[in-house]
This record gives C-alpha cells, sequence and structure tokens, in this order.
C-alpha cells in the first residue's frame, strides 16, 4: 500500500503539469504570456492583503496568548483520544483554520520530536494538507476584495476542515496504524 502511495505522490504533480502544458498548447494558450499576468496580479494582491494579514497576525496571537488555546485543548483531548487521536496533534486542529505558518511550525516541531515516520508525525502531515487556513483565507483574502459578508463561507470552511481531519485521522489510522 505504501509503494503505491509512493508511486502516486512522486508522479501526480509532472502528471499535472504535463496535462495542463499539452491542453494548453492544444488550444493555443500561450502558457508564459499568462503566467507572467498572473504573477504581475498576484504581486498587486499581495501589497492589497498586507493590512488585513497583520490584523489576521495580531488576532492569532492574542488567541495564543489568551490562554484560551489551552483552554480548548484540554476539554477536547480526552473524548479525541477515545478515537484514536493523539494529544500531541490537538493543537493542530485549533491552529491550522487560523494560521498556515502556526500550524506548519507546529507540525515542524512535532515531526522534530517525534519523527517524520512517526505516527504522530504522518498524521500531522496528512493534517496539514488535508485542511486550509480558513479563518485566514475569509479575512486577508475577502478583506482584499471588499466582501464583507463571508458568514456561510466560514461555516462551510470550518466543516471542511473537521472533515479533512477526521478523514487524515481514519486513513492515517488505515495506512500507517
Amino acid at each position: 500500500m505504501i509503494e503505491v502511495i509512493n508511486l502516486i505522490s512522486e508522479w501526480a504533480i509532472p502528471v499535472v503539469i504535463f496535462f495542463i502544458l499539452s491542453l494548453s498548447f492544444y488550444k493555443g494558450i500561450k502558457v508564459y504570456d499568462v503566467f507572467v499576468e498572473g504573477a504581475v496580479e498576484g504581486i498587486a494582491t499581495g501589497i492589497k492583503i498586507i493590512p488585513y494579514l497583520l490584523a489576521m497576525l495580531v488576532a492569532i496571537g492574542v488567541f495564543r496568548s489568551s490562554g484560551a488555546l489551552d483552554l480548548i485543548l484540554d476539554l477536547v483531548a480526552i473524548p479525541l483520544k477515545r478515537i484514536g487521536v493523539p494529544k500531541e496533534v490537538i493543537p493542530l486542529s485549533l491552529i491550522r483554520p487560523l494560521s498556515g505558518t502556526g500550524a506548519l511550525g507546529f507540525v515542524t516541531d512535532l515531526i522534530n520530536q517525534y519523527g517524520p515516520d512517526s505516527f504522530i508525525g504522518r498524521l500531522a502531515s496528512t493534517m496539514q494538507g488535508s485542511t486550509e487556513t480558513t479563518f485566514y483565507v475569509a479575512t486577508v483574502y475577502f478583506g482584499a476584495i471588499k466582501i464583507k459578508n463571508t458568514r456561510h463561507v466560514i461555516a462551510a470552511g470550518l466543516v471542511a476542515d473537521l472533515v479533512g481531519f477526521i478523514a487524515a485521522v481514519f486513513i492515517c489510522q488505515l495506512v500507517f496504524g
């Protein structure tokens, strides 16, 4: 099973890139020109989102410093342990919807502490890749384009994050457990 996953992971990105380039060539799209246009728009968007990014980073700092994260962890640790979620990865489920960088730092710490081939390392990596920074996206990107009503987006994003975490636990227990 692991050999199949490794083979798929090695070839997935090159196959997708080849498919995109082939389809672009077939349709007569000038890939380089379109890429450059997108890069210019990306830089402009990056400049627009700086104030929203700063506000989000301050909010995350307040959440972590206030002790709210620790309080939530204490409430959910026991029930999650019963379904096979190690206590060490629980903070990731709370940090990831808020901050991709914070979550990546947390995953890096877990991998350094437990190893990349440990169940905790694999589960944390799978969780990181299976979820999104919901509040970050809603705050920064929607703020940059002046969308004010993100109520349903946040709810849908959090449900998707929950499904991603549950799927990561289930799949990691199935493949690596």
